[in-house]
């Protein structure tokens, strides 16, 4: 695939660093478009209360505090990732509630179908987002004052390890990058940052250095975190380097050619670091069919599949040409928030829940997990 360039100039709340530059080389300069997009209009309802375009159908794969595939599903589902599993697959989802939080695992078989489900993280606080690892982990993010990451087996076969290294902050999303073998962090903080892990042995995440990315004149640079575990009373993470860059609510992470493309909710932009480049720059900033953002995921091609908190509770596409549309709409939940947007490894079905459901309950005990299956572009 050619390397992606960026959508447009912005200097938006981070600093005085201007970024320079347009995503994806067509469109150049350009304001995204709301358009029908590549799969067309959106339909009515359908039975699951989701609205999606011609070819594409849902299905419900599990309800919190209801049983699925032998265990009852937690409340509050959240940040999710899928896995490969011989023909099958396997979802992962992040549980944001106190106390009991962690996440569970739902693996299918090859013809979709539900062989089990099990928890692979328990007794841990608001995970909310998280990212997968290439060597088949699970990274669950605590989104608390000094939050945690943990590092899980999605298979089951072993528990969880934290990775203390990896920073104490609000963390919320992370994404691997295989190439500079780094790993970048999202911070849920007002003045949030972004950060980025690099082990010291590439797949192990016992030990390494943690930076935080600062502005240096027309582009970024990395410095490092003094201190990644400070005390409660001491100087926390985002506020030790002078030169740090702050995003408004750091949310979704994800990473694909060269580019970490991250989301604010506060502003309503998603932002792009070009690792190569060294430069961060806007793909979109809110005011348009795209509202609430947070979760984020994309394909190979380069679509980005955008998440909402709230708004019309819509999944958007950011295609490669910048047009902005809708794929995917919840109805009749707009006190929840659509999270763990994640594909099958075949790229042929999407995952994704609604935390609240239609009760809008902030314990998460109406929470839903779908499955959406069509002709997605790969």
């Amino acid at each position: 695939m050619q390397r992606r360039v960026f959508l447009r100039t912005v200097t938006a709340g981070v600093g005085a660093v201007a970024f320079a530059g347009s995503l994806w080389q067509d469109a150049a300069g350009a304001e995204p478009a709301a358009l029908a997009g590549p799969y067309g209009p959106l339909g009515p309802a359908d039975a699951n209360g989701v609205a999606l375009p011609s070819g594409f159908t849902s299905r419900v794969i599990a309800r919190s505090s209801h049983s699925v595939g032998g265990t009852i599903w937690h409340p509050a589902p959240d940040g999710g990732a899928c896995f490969a599993d011989g023909a099958g697959w396997i979802y992962v989802s992040n549980s944001e509630v106190p106390l009991i939080g962690g996440a569970s695992a739902v693996k299918f078989r090859a013809d979709g179908s539900i062989d089990r489900a099990y928890r692979i993280l328990s007794g841990t606080h608001l995970n909310c987002a998280g990212g997968a690892t290439p060597w088949n982990t699970w990274l669950s993010c605590e989104e608390i004052f000094r939050g945690r990451v943990f590092e899980t087996d999605p298979y089951g076969n072993r528990g969880a390890v934290e990775r203390k290294k990896m920073g104490r902050f609000k963390h919320e999303a992370a994404a691997c990058d295989p190439v500079r073998q780094v790993i970048y962090l999202t911070e849920d903080e007002s003045d949030g940052c972004l950060y980025r892990f690099r082990p010291n042995t590439w797949g192990d995440l016992s030990s390494g250095r943690l930076d935080v990315l600062c502005g240096a004149g027309s582009g970024v640079t990395w410095q490092p975190v003094p201190d990644p575990e400070p005390a409660v009373f001491e100087k926390q993470t985002r506020h030790q380097v002078s030169a740090a860059l702050h995003f408004d609510g750091g949310e979704g992470c994800h990473y694909a050619d060269g580019v970490c493309y991250f989301t604010a909710k506060g502003d309503r932009s998603v932002w792009a670091y070009d690792a190569e480049a060294e430069t961060v720059r806007a793909v979109y900033q809110g005011g348009g069919t795209l509202d609430g953002i947070d979760n984020i995921t994309g394909t190979a091609g380069g679509d980005l599949y955008v998440a909402e908190d709230g708004g019309n509770m819509e999944i958007n596409i950011i295609t490669p040409d910048g047009t902005v549309a809708p794929v995917i709409r919840i109805d009749g939940q707009s006190e929840s928030e659509i999270t763990g947007p994640a594909f099958s490894p075949d790229g042929t079905r999407l995952y994704f829940s609604s935390q609240r459901g239609t009760s809008g309950e902030m314990a998460g005990t109406g929470g839903i997990t779908y499955e959406v299956t069509g002709p997605f572009r790969h």
